[in-house]
């Protein structure tokens, strides 16, 4: 295979290498004899340097018209529609969902950047009466400063893109420490943004390891928001570190999705919304379906069809269009999810289908894992409460509807939550009633639309949220302003 491109850095508007000297390869989950590329190994030195570098820009962005920056989003937004197919190829190459899903993730960029485009004209504040006459009140949102921004591998666009996106449009600056395993997407991202005409140090790349780059970007005193988007365990660790310095974060971390599945369910519709819920992206969502709860009297219907359906699905190389699921992200993940799947028999959930690596053949130089049903699970076995982030529904009955919602609720994340009911106050109810942050009537627990908030209760996150215009809250600080044009003293309540 052809020798893979050394990419480098972006700081200060220039590709530059790491401090260290080190680079690392990303390889083809699908392949690993291909060499995707190979990438910059930063260090803390290099971190300082970039953040150095937004810090200057910020003195200039900021002061930019609203509207001005939003045309550049504007203008990123076409750039990555012309670039889509480009960018959704490498995607797949590098971290293995199939071209279907890396075209979606790229168009989800594209709608992100024409949203916040708008926002540069809207991004509204209030104006309200004052209690005292002669006197003007409203308020306005203002930046504030250096934004890191750390995400994860699986979708390596789309989520960059909720967050720099509206940090950019309120006049932030950022610092981009990208998943390693998708380093390459965030190039392509880096480089549409040169291409869109932002100005140098507005926005920076560093890649590496979260120990080292990402740890940097979390410590730095001049960064003064951090959005990260990763595990529950290091979202604790991010938020203890800005607690420190008192800098604004914002947590979108794991999910142990469920659907909810009632008897009079549209059941073919049903097992359409399990299968891509729970095997799209190879389960490696934060939103997966991981978890199906049927109601007892449809549940052994709706197993024999999902796992029917489950085994004829087509594994393999995701740029190949006939395929319907990819490789997982590496080998480390896939060691990680065939001790869960040791774990569920061990526990005595019944193995349905899957349960194993595929291995030999076209799969013996990838990352593959058989998609994998668990039935008659108990809601307290520890595959129906740990996220796994791979290729595993768990099936479990319930009785009643009321059991239904309270199984649901049983987990410690609360990112997205369905039910499939044709009761239309019952399917009322399980909005109300399911402790997420997002629910879905009659559709899987994926396909989040950039126009609404997107973001969790309990351990999934710190109560932020991320896209639409609620993410305009995580960058930016009210102001609150009074202008008196009375001519004398007033004193507000007193007077």
């Amino acid at each position: 295979m052809a020798k893979a491109k050394a990419y480098k850095n972006l700081i200060a508007g220039e590709w530059v290498q790491s401090s260290s000297g080190n680079t690392f390869d990303n390889h083809n989950p699908a392949d690993r004899r291909e060499l995707v590329g190979s990438f910059q190994e930063s260090t803390s030195e290099d971190v300082e340097r970039a953040v150095a570098a937004a810090c200057e820009a910020y003195s200039h962005w900021r002061l930019t018209p609203a509207p001005k920056r939003g045309e550049i989003l504007f203008r990123l937004g076409e750039i990555l529609t012309h670039r889509k197919e480009e960018i959704a190829c490498d995607m797949t190459r590098e971290m293995g969902k199939i071209l279907l899903e890396t075209r979606g993730d790229v168009q989800e960029a594209i709608d992100m950047a024409y949203w916040m485009a708008g926002e540069g004209r809207r991004m509204y504040g209030h104006t309200t009466p004052s209690e005292l006459r002669d006197k003007f009140n409203m308020s306005v949102r203002m930046p504030v400063g250096v934004c890191g921004i750390i995400s994860p591998w699986n979708f390596p666009i789309a989520i960059p893109s909720w967050k720099m996106l509206p940090a950019l449009v309120c006049g932030n600056t950022c610092v981009f420490k990208p998943a390693s395993d998708a380093a390459l997407t965030a190039v392509h991202l880096m480089e549409a943004f040169e291409e869109a005409g932002l100005p140098k140090g507005v926005a920076n790349l560093v890649t590496g390891s979260g120990s080292q780059a990402g740890s940097a970007v979390v410590e730095h005193k001049d960064v003064r928001v951090v959005s990260f988007t990763g595990s529950t365990s290091t979202g604790r660790i991010v938020a203890q570190t800005c607690a420190r310095d008192f800098k604004k974060c914002n947590l979108e971390m794991g999910g142990k999705n469920a659907i909810l599945v009632m008897e009079d369910a549209n059941l073919e519709l049903a097992v359409d919304g399990a299968l891509w819920g729970g095997f799209g992206t190879s389960g490696q969502r934060c939103t997966a379906s991981s978890r199906v709860i049927v109601h007892k009297n449809v549940y052994q219907k709706f197993v024999s069809s999902l796992v029917e359906r489950t085994r004829k699905l087509r594994v393999g190389n995701g740029l190949d269009p006939e395929i319907e699921m990819g490789p997982v992200v590496s080998e480390k993940q896939k060691e990680s999810i065939l001790q869960w799947l040791a774990i569920g028999q061990k526990e005595g959930a019944r193995l349905l289908c899957g349960g194993k690596a595929l291995e030999g053949g076209s799969y013996q130089h990838g990352h593959f894992i058989e998609p994998t049903i668990f039935g008659d699970v108990d809601p307290h076995m520890q595959i129906a409460q740990e996220e796994i982030f791979g290729p595993v529904v768990s099936v479990i009955p319930c009785s009643t509807f009321q059991e239904a919602i309270e199984i649901g609720n049983s987990v410690r994340y609360g990112l997205s939550a369905a039910i499939y009911t044709q009761d239309i106050n019952q399917a009322f109810v399980a909005i109300r009633e399911l402790n997420t942050g997002i629910v879905y009537v009659n559709a899987p627990t994926t396909g989040a639309e950039i126009h609404l908030p997107f973001g969790g209760t309990k351990e999934t996150g710190n109560g932020h949220r991320e896209a639409a215009e609620a993410a305009l809250d995580v960058f930016s600080e009210w102001k609150a302003v009074y202008l008196d044009f009375s001519g004398h003293l007033q004193r507000a309540q007193i007077d």
